[in-house]
C-alpha cells in the first residue's frame, strides 16, 4: 500500500475551565468579589486595587477577574504581607457585619422587575439613567434592610460600546460578556444542576438559565436564554438591550414578566408587592392572574388581588418609551391566555387599549400596566402631573387632576455617587447618624462649618482626577480614531484643570437639546477662549443605534469640537458608562441640562452632581423644578415663552450665554488672595446643604414605602384574608353594579340653579332622586364645576361638591348638595354619578361614570 503523506482526523476539542486557586487566607476576597457590595464601598475597592494596581486597571476594576489573574507568586506575597492582610481582615469584618443584619420584617416585602440595572460598569446590563436608577434602588434596598428581590436579564452583549470615527459618526460595537468573569453566580437546583425555568411561547417553551447577583443583602435574579437548550431563534432573546425588531421586544417582555414570575415561583419566593419598573415588566401581572385563576378564583376575583399588590412606575412622557404591539403579532404569542383567564380575546386585548372596543388600536404595555396595577406613579412632581394628563384617557369621566396617578421623585444612591474625597469630608464634619438619616437637612447644614479652602481644595482634587482620567483613558482611542496625532496631543495639552468646567452628559435624544449651546458659535467662541477666564465644556452620551437624529447631534458636536477655536475647549468623551459618569459628576464645576419642557421626567445625573459640590444649571423641568433654590444654582424658566420650538431654543440659548457671561463666569473667577472665589463656595455650600439631602435614594425608597407599598400591602392582606373573602365580595359587588349600571336613572330633580344662574354669596340647594335598581346605596353624586373661561390654570376642575343621601324609599335615594358661589364668571357644571364603596382604593379602580342630564 502507498503510505499517505498525511493522515489525521479533525481535532475533538473540549472546553477546559481552569479556575485560579486562592490560598485559604484569601478566600474571603472571593466572597466579597461576588457581592456587589464592593461597588459602593470605597474601602473594598481600595483593597482590591492594592492587591495589584496595574492589573486592577487592566481588568477595568473587575475584582473577579483580578483574583482570577493574580499570579500564584503575588498571592503568596499578599498572604505574607501583614499590613495588607490586616486590611483584608478589616474589610471582611465590615462586610460580615453588614451582611449579618436581618431584613426589617415590619416593612412589606417587594419583588422588583426591570429591563436593566446599573450596578457597576463591570456588569453591562444597563444603558443609561433608567438602569442606574434601578441599580441604585437595589443598593439602597440592601442598605435599608428591606425584604426585596429583583428580576432582570443577563445580556450576552448588553448595551453597545461607543466609539467615534474620524468624522464623528457613532460606531456601536457589541462585545460579548464572559459570564464566568462577572460577579454573578449560577443558580442551581436541589440536585446541584443549573436551574432551568420553562417559559411558554406560543406552542413551545423557551428554557431559561437563572443567575444571581448578590447586591449586598438582596438578590437580583437574571434570566438567560443564550444556552444550548434553546433554538437559534430563541437564544438571542437576552442577547442585547433595546435591540432587535418588535417581535424580539415582545419576546423579551414575555420573558421578563411571565418568565420572571415563573422564576420566583420555582425558587419558592412570594412577595407582598410586585413593582413594575416601566411597562416592560407589565406581563408579570398576567402570569399572576393566571395563577390565581388556576387556583380556583374567577378572573374578576383574581384581578382584585393582583391589582391590590401591584405598582407601576412610568419613567417618560416620550412616546418612544411606551411599547405598542400590533394585534397580529401580539396574538401570535398571547393567543392562548384568554382561555386561561376565562375571558374573550377582545376582553383580553382591550386591557391594553385606551379604547377597549377600538379594534384598530395596538396593545400598549403601559395601558395594561395601568389596568392591572392599583397604583401608578411618575418620577417627579411635575412628571406626576404630566403622567396624569398622559393617562387621562384611560379613566374617562374624570379629569387629569382627579385621577390617582401619584409621584415619587427620583433620588440617587449616595455611597455610589459621592466621591471618596467628599465621603471622608462628610464623615469628618457631619453627625455620626448621617448615613442612617440622609434626608435630614439639618445634618447637611454642617457643610457651612467646613472651611472654604477645604471645599475648594476638594473640588480641585476631583477636577484634577477627571483630567488625569481623560488623559489616561482616551489618549489611545483618540490617536486611533481621530487622525492627526498632533491635533490629539494639542487637545490633551489644552485640557486645563483650573478652567471652569461644565458637563453635559446624558442620552443623546433630540428632546435633550444637546445642540442648544451651539446656536451662536461666535458668542460661544468668545466665552471659551477668554485667556483670563477659560471655560471647558465636556459632552458625553450615546444615541440609540436606530436614532439617526441623536447620532447626528453627536456628529455635529464632534465636528464643532475639532474646529481650531474649540479644540480642547469643547470635548466629546466617548462611551459614557458608570465609571466615566462618576468622574464627570464629581469633576466638573457645573452640570448643565437643557431638555425640551416638559419631557424630562426626572433626571438623576444632576442629583449625583449635587452630592459632589457640583452646581446645576438647568431648565426648570424634571427634578430641578423641586430642587432649585435661589443662590444654590441657576435655572431657566419652567414656562415656555414660544410655542414655536425654534424660537424657544434661541431664547434658551441666549439665556444660557447671558448667565455664563454675566453671572457664572465672573463669580467663579472672582478669586481672593487665597486663590478661590468665596461667592462660588457659598453657592456650593448652599447647594449641598439645601438641595442634596432631598435627592438621596434613601428618601426615594422611604417615599415608595410611605406612599404606596405600606397601604397596598395592608389592603392586599385585608382582601386575601379568610380565603380571599373580601376580594370575592368586591368582585361580586362590581359585577352586580356593572350589570345594573345602565338601568340606574333619575326619578326627579331640582337643579334650576344650573340653568337659571346664580349669584355670589347666596346658598343654593340641588336635589336628585335616583332609582338605584336595588343596589342599596351603591352610587354617589357630585357637582363638578370647571374653571371659567378666563382662567389661566392648567387644571380644569374648579370644585367638586359631593351630594349627601338625605333619605330613600325602596330603590329611590334622595341626594342633596348645598353650594354657595364665591366667584363671578362663566363656569361649566355637571352632575356626575359614580359607584361608591368604602373598600375601593380610589375612583379609577372601578371607573364607571354617568353624567346626568
Amino acid at each position: 500500500m502507498k503510505i499517505k503523506a498525511d493522515y489525521a482526523n479533525e481535532p475533538q476539542w473540549k472546553q477546559l475551565t481552569i479556575k485560579s486557586r486562592l490560598p485559604e487566607e484569601l478566600k474571603c476576597l472571593d466572597e466579597i468579589a461576588h457581592n456587589m457590595w464592593w461597588a459602593w464601598n470605597y474601602e473594598a475597592r481600595n483593597l482590591f486595587k492594592s492587591l495589584d494596581e496595574p492589573l486592577y486597571e487592566s481588568v477595568s476594576h473587575n475584582p473577579v477577574l483580578l483574583l482570577d489573574r493574580l499570579s500564584y507568586e503575588r498571592k503568596e506575597a499578599i498572604v505574607k504581607d501583614k499590613n495588607l492582610m490586616k486590611k483584608v481582615k478589616e474589610v471582611y469584618d465590615k462586610f460580615c457585619n453588614y451582611m449579618n443584619v436581618k431584613p426589617n420584617s415590619k416593612r412589606p416585602s417587594v419583588a422588583y422587575f426591570s429591563m436593566e440595572y446599573g450596578l457597576n460598569q463591570v456588569l453591562k446590563i444597563y444603558s443609561g439613567g433608567f438602569g442606574m436608577l434601578a441599580g441604585d434602588y437595589l443598593k439602597e434596598a440592601s442598605d435599608s434592610n428591606v425584604d426585596l428581590c429583583a428580576v432582570g436579564f443577563l445580556y450576552r452583549y448588553g448595551y453597545f460600546t461607543q466609539t467615534l470615527n474620524m468624522d464623528g459618526q457613532q460606531i456601536a460595537k457589541y462585545d460579548a460578556q464572559d459570564f464566568n468573569s462577572l460577579p454573578i453566580e449560577r443558580v442551581l437546583d436541589k440536585d446541584g444542576n443549573p436551574l432551568v425555568v420553562d417559559v411558554p411561547y406560543m406552542n413551545y417553551q423557551v428554557h431559561v438559565y437563572v443567575w444571581a447577583v448578590n447586591v449586598g443583602r438582596i438578590k437580583l435574579y437574571l434570566l438567560d436564554t443564550d444556552n444550548e437548550l434553546n433554538s437559534e431563534y430563541d437564544k438571542p432573546i437576552t442577547h442585547s438591550l433595546y435591540c432587535g425588531d418588535w417581535e424580539n421586544r415582545l419576546k423579551q417582555e414575555i420573558l421578563l414578566g411571565i418568565g420572571g414570575i415563573l422564576t420566583l415561583k420555582k425558587l419558592g419566593i412570594s412577595k407582598q408587592i410586585y413593582h413594575c419598573n416601566e411597562g416592560h415588566a407589565a406581563l408579570c401581572n398576567l402570569q399572576r392572574l393566571c395563577d390565581y385563576v388556576e387556583s380556583g378564583l374567577s378572573f374578576n376575583q383574581a384581578m382584585e388581588l393582583v391589582r391590590a399588590s401591584s405598582l407601576y412606575t412610568v419613567h417618560t412622557p416620550v412616546p418612544a418609551g411606551h411599547d405598542y404591539f400590533d394585534e397580529q403579532l401580539f396574538g401570535k404569542y398571547m393567543g392562548g391566555y384568554p382561555q386561561k383567564l376565562g375571558i374573550s380575546w377582545d376582553e383580553f386585548i382591550g386591557m391594553g387599549r385606551s379604547n377597549p372596543d377600538d379594534h384598530g388600536e395596538r396593545f400598549c404595555m403601559s395601558t395594561f400596566a395601568c389596568n392591572t396595577c392599583q397604583e401608578v406613579n411618575g418620577v417627579s412632581k411635575l412628571h406626576g402631573w404630566v403622567s396624569q394628563k398622559m393617562f387621562a384617557s384611560y379613566w374617562k369621566g374624570y379629569f387629569p387632576e382627579e385621577n390617582h396617578v401619584g409621584y415619587v421623585t427620583n433620588g440617587v444612591h449616595f455611597p455610589t455617587w459621592c466621591a471618596t474625597e467628599w465621603r471622608k469630608l462628610y464623615d469628618k464634619y457631619f453627625d455620626e447618624s448621617f448615613m442612617s438619616d440622609q434626608s435630614n437637612e439639618d445634618i447637611w447644614h454642617a457643610i457651612y462649618n467646613v472651611p472654604d479652602d477645604e471645599i475648594w481644595n476638594t473640588r480641585m482634587i476631583l477636577k484634577q482626577k477627571l483630567v488625569k482620567y481623560i488623559r489616561e483613558k482616551f489618549t489611545q482611542a483618540w490617536l486611533k480614531n481621530q487622525g492627526d496625532p498632533s491635533r490629539v496631543v494639542s487637545l490633551l495639552e489644552r485640557i486645563n484643570p483650573n478652567a471652569l468646567m461644565i458637563g453635559f452628559c446624558r442620552r443623546f435624544a433630540t428632546y435633550k437639546r444637546a445642540h442648544l449651546l451651539f446656536t451662536d458659535l461666535d458668542r460661544l467662541s468668545k466665552i471659551v477662549n477668554d485667556p483670563e477666564r477659560p471655560v471647558l465644556f465636556f459632552f458625553s452620551g450615546k444615541a440609540h443605534p436606530a436614532d439617526g437624529a441623536g447620532q447626528g447631534l453627536i456628529k455635529r458636536i464632534f465636528e464643532i469640537s475639532q474646529r481650531p477655536e474649540f479644540l480642547g475647549k469643547i470635548i466629546f468623551l466617548e462611551d459614557y458608562d458608570m465609571r466615566l459618569a462618576r468622574r464627570l459628576v464629581s469633576g466638573v464645576d457645573i452640570w448643565m441640562n437643557t431638555p425640551t419642557r416638559p419631557l424630562e421626567a426626572s433626571g438623576t445625573s444632576g442629583e449625583k452632581a449635587e452630592m459632589n459640590g457640583v452646581v446645576n444649571l438647568s431648565v426648570l423641568d424634571g427634578w430641578w423644578v423641586e430642587g432649585y433654590r435661589e443662590g444654590a444654582g441657576w435655572a431657566l424658566p419652567q414656562k415656555r415663552t414660544y410655542e414655536n420650538q425654534e424660537y424657544q431654543d434661541r431664547l434658551d440659548a441666549a439665556t444660557i450665554y447671558s448667565l455664563l457671561e454675566n453671572d457664572i463666569i465672573p463669580m467663579y473667577y472672582s478669586k481672593n488672595e487665597k486663590g478661590y472665589s468665596e461667592d462660588w463656595i457659598k453657592v456650593v455650600k448652599n447647594s449641598i446643604a439645601t438641595i442634596a439631602p432631598h435627592y438621596t435614594m434613601k428618601r426615594q425608597l422611604d417615599d415608595y414605602y410611605d406612599k404606596f407599598y405600606i397601604k397596598e400591602a395592608a389592603r392586599f392582606k385585608k382582601l386575601s384574608a379568610n380565603d380571599n373573602q373580601l376580594a370575592k365580595q368586591i368582585a361580586l359587588w362590581k359585577e352586580t353594579v356593572a350589570e345594573r349600571w345602565d338601568s340606574i336613572h333619575v326619578v326627579s330633580k331640582n337643579d334650576e340653579v344650573l340653568t337659571n344662574g346664580a349669584e355670589t354669596g347666596v346658598k343654593y340647594k340641588l336635589q336628585y332622586v335616583i332609582d338605584e335598581q336595588g343596589l342599596d346605596d351603591a352610587v354617589g353624586l357630585e357637582l363638578v364645576t370647571l374653571n371659567n373661561e378666563h382662567s389661566h390654570s392648567d387644571h380644569q376642575v374648579y370644585s367638586v361638591d359631593e351630594f349627601k343621601v338625605v333619605g330613600h324609599e325602596g330603590n329611590n335615594y334622595t341626594f342633596e348638595v348645598e353650594v354657595e358661589p364665591n366667584e363671578a364668571g362663566t363656569f361649566r357644571t355637571g352632575v356626575r354619578m359614580f359607584p361608591k364603596n368604602k373598600e375601593l382604593p380610589h375612583r379609577q379602580d372601578f371607573c364607571y361614570v354617568k353624567w346626568l342630564d
